[in-house]
């Protein structure tokens, strides 16, 4: 039988802003970015870059879970993190009571523990089991195995919009009722190698990001994870328990522009938006606020923005990019700022884009720049766009089962 519904019943996440949901909505409420100088990654730009990184060893992380091994990287540690808070807040005691999934993101991977050991691979073999962490379904193992989760378990990787993928995915399988809920997000922890890649394609910020403004030199990387908890209506009907909010569109489309570049003219950005309004069964006035991707790199933002001006008109909704806060944490951003909408839902208060400045001059466009309390919201799109010209948008609503 197919679902109509699908809803949200819990969130877990962690980044540079806050170890938790409640830390994460103190911040934003406070404007209090998580961007400083680069502490725990090992990085000859240490000094160079600021990001958006979580003020916590990989020791600490370790000890925090109660888990002492080298087999976890620090991306599943911060997966497990947010997840396990993810599922606490749904209240789920019994996690296989109902058909249960784990649809987890990534694009780092493993990949902050074989960078350290990589030259060291040629000459012995005494770190020869990192390769085993390399992999993109490493992390999810471990979040399975640490929540429990056996009946379907999958991992996602499409850059920048993996976790919106996965959120996706997981909306797809309830809707179709092969799984009564599923565990949706990701996690990516910094690494040398994206710092350096993105280095390399010129695109970093050397101090704070500014989205949406004329002036924006590039982004920041950042670290973190985020899940939500989706279960079908029935599910929800059969516990009784509260919901934090209803997926109510979603839709993914390809730029086929550039390997890394979104088209200027906002192809994918536009056919995405397009398709999760689709899916919602929505006009565009319906929208009352939009979690942009803004990423703060000349390309992104103009290409958004043109995104946001076609299906919108000249008269967008409220609209702000939160990636100042935590900096930009790839796979999973969209998780992050899934939370964050919910955040925004929940409390009727839209989080300003920080830095910003000076209007862009190819559109009339402007952000929201100061904290917006006591705001209507009932429907906020939230938007992630990545490289390979991955576009995807999800549409959450308030919603009482």
């Amino acid at each position: 039988m197919m679902q109509t519904r699908v809803f949200i019943t819990g969130s877990g996440i962690i980044s540079a802003i806050g170890q938790n949901v409640d830390e994460t909505l103190s911040s934003l409420r406070a404007c209090r970015t998580g961007i400083r100088k680069i502490k725990h990654l090992q990085t000859v730009h240490r000094d160079e870059f600021v990001a958006g990184e979580i003020d916590l060893s990989l020791d600490e992380l370790m000890h925090k879970l109660g888990v002492y091994s080298e087999s976890y990287t620090r991306g599943s540690l911060l997966g497990m993190i947010a997840a396990r808070e993810a599922v606490t807040s749904a209240g789920l005691k019994d996690i296989n009571e109902a058909r249960t999934g784990l649809i987890s993101s990534t694009s780092v991977a493993g990949m902050t523990r074989t960078e350290r050991y990589y030259k060291e691979l040629f000459e012995n073999t005494k770190h020869l089991g990192c390769i085993d962490t390399h992999d993109c379904g490493d992390s999810t193992l471990h979040i399975a195995a640490d929540l429990g989760i056996t009946c379907f378990i999958t991992t996602i990787s499409t850059a920048c919009s993996s976790a919106a993928n996965a959120i996706m995915l997981g909306a797809r399988m309830i809707k179709s009722g092969k799984l009564d809920r599923v565990v949706v997000g990701g996690t990516d922890a910094l690494s040398k190698f994206t710092l350096n890649g993105f280095h390399t394609l010129m695109i970093l910020d050397r101090e704070w990001c500014s989205p949406f403004d004329d002036q924006r030199r590039g982004l920041n990387l950042g670290e973190g994870a985020a899940y939500l908890v989706l279960e079908s209506e029935a599910e929800v009907k059969r516990s009784g328990k509260p919901v934090l909010a209803e997926l109510r569109g979603y839709g993914n489309a390809n730029d086929a522009f550039h390997q890394t570049a979104s088209s200027p003219e906002g192809f994918g950005a536009t056919l995405a938006i397009r398709k999760a309004l689709a899916v919602a069964a929505m006009e565009p006035s319906e929208v009352d606020y939009i979690n942009a991707h803004g990423t703060g790199t000349p390309n992104n933002d103009l290409s958004e923005g043109t995104a946001l001006i076609k299906v919108f008109g000249d008269r967008a909704p409220l609209f702000s990019s939160t990636k100042a806060y935590t900096g930009h944490t790839l796979a999973p951003a969209a998780g992050i700022e899934a939370v964050i909408s919910l955040l925004s839902l929940k409390h009727n208060v839209v989080f300003p884009n920080l830095n910003y400045q000076n209007p862009m001059k190819e559109f009339s466009l402007v952000p929201v720049t100061g904290l917006l309390e006591g705001v209507k919201l009932d429907t906020i799109l939230s938007n992630s766009f990545g490289f390979g010209g991955n576009c995807s948008s999800l549409i959450f609503s308030k919603a009482s089962a």
